[in-house]
């Protein structure tokens, strides 16, 4: 009975964690980011590459530079002189200088917040979706996990430009794989790590106390571990007479 029950609930949460992973996607198998949320150095090129590339459209508004500079270890200074190009102060948000009227009228709607983006979508969603960018048949610009994206490809002078090859699977028309049809700035290997980069900054902003807390949390586990051992020993102290 018992080994039956749990079969079918292993069965049940790997059926929902197939259908979750799909859900995110749209359909579409999701590439591994292999985001490390340890790696400072990785956190930092982030920073760069989203203050450079999506700081325009999209804010970060949850997160403080002063923040930034404490967490990722690059001090108030250098985040001023490297990170900050519009008249804010270290203890400002990282806000957007477009107004939301010029976003809807230039882009057809607001660009979302990115504070919590990684939270909410995922890293593996992000890195597969700025790997998928494609210019389609329109000269557009497409995207493979989400059809129809309003957004262009920020970064496709780093990795150029990919155009799609379909097949046929059941009677439609599916995208097999990419081609490059012309070379970015970096290589396709380059290219994925500066992706990683920016995931890794993304998922520091959705929880910047990520890494404390787990820090925190293994001590509090060895707390628990150790209090248990206690209270056995006091337990068997206390009983030992009464057996």
């Amino acid at each position: 009975m018992n080994t039956k029950f749990l079969s079918a609930m292993g069965s049940l949460l790997a059926l929902l964690l197939v259908s979750a992973t799909a859900f995110a996607a749209g359909g579409e198998a999701l590439q591994h980011a292999n985001v490390n949320i340890r790696d400072t150095a990785a956190a930092q090129r982030g920073a760069k590459l989203f203050v450079n590339y999506c700081l325009s459209c999209h804010a970060a508004s949850y997160m403080r530079y002063n923040r930034l500079a404490e967490d990722l270890g690059l001090g108030e200074e250098l985040v001023m002189e490297n990170l900050v190009f519009a008249d804010v102060k270290i203890g400002d948000t990282m806000e957007v200088a477009m107004r939301p009227q010029d976003a809807v009228s230039w882009l057809g709607k607001e660009p979302p917040n990115l504070s919590l983006s990684a939270r909410s979508r995922g890293a593996d969603w992000l890195y597969t979706y700025f790997l998928t960018f494609y210019q389609d048949e329109t000269g557009g610009w497409n995207n493979r996990v989400l059809p129809n994206a309003s957004m262009p490809h920020v970064l496709w002078q780093l990795q150029g430009i990919q155009r799609a090859v379909y097949a046929t699977h059941d009677g439609n028309q599916v995208i097999e794989r990419f081609e490059l049809a012309k070379p970015g700035m970096q290589s396709p290997e380059e290219y994925e790590n500066t992706v990683r980069d920016l995931v890794t900054f993304l998922e520091y902003l959705g929880e910047p106390a990520e890494v404390k807390r787990k820090n925190v949390g293994i001590w509090v586990m060895l707390f628990l571990a150790l209090f248990a051992l206690l209270s056995y020993a006091l337990k068997a102290e206390y009983w030992r007479d009464v057996h």
